[in-house]
């Protein structure tokens, strides 16, 4: 993909306008998924459409796609990292895999309520991650 005008004006500006209010709704879904419809899953992937249209509709030079390249590696391995992470700690303070309130807080209903916040946020970031690892391994540049 290499960093061109778009092509149609029209889905240029669509994509400008709605870039940031998919970024804002995905950061919201992640925000909210303990406590309603949505989540990490759903959130992730909304983030990750946001910068794959962006890419589609804009297109990348070289130095954009290995930046987008690294950074997608960085969001799975750290999403990947954060969910382990709080399991993790949950089995070193004695209780199972994701027994939140095992979690170093004084009130179990906080640390299950902030343990499956992480949770979210790891998901979330494994997702997008995921996702812009497919795309960019998918759609990767050509030799033109």
């Amino acid at each position: 993909m290499n960093r061109r005008p778009a092509d149609n004006p029209v889905a240029a500006t669509v994509s400008a306008l709605l870039i940031p209010f998919m970024q804002i709704y995905a950061l919201y879904l992640i925000a909210h998924g303990d406590l309603g419809p949505g989540g990490g899953f759903q959130g992730g992937a909304i983030f990750a459409a946001s910068l794959i249209l962006r890419a589609i509709v804009f297109g990348l030079d070289r130095e954009e796609e290995r930046r987008l390249d690294n950074i997608a590696g960085l969001l799975a391995a750290s999403g990947v990292l954060v969910y382990g992470g709080i399991g993790l700690l949950c089995m070193l303070r004695g209780g199972a895999f994701l027994e939140y309130p095992a979690l170093p807080f004084a009130d179990p209903k906080t640390a299950y309520h902030l343990g499956i916040y992480g949770i979210e946020i790891g998901v979330g970031l494994a997702v997008a991650g995921a996702m812009l690892l497919l795309f960019m391994k998918t759609a990767g540049s050509r030799d033109d």
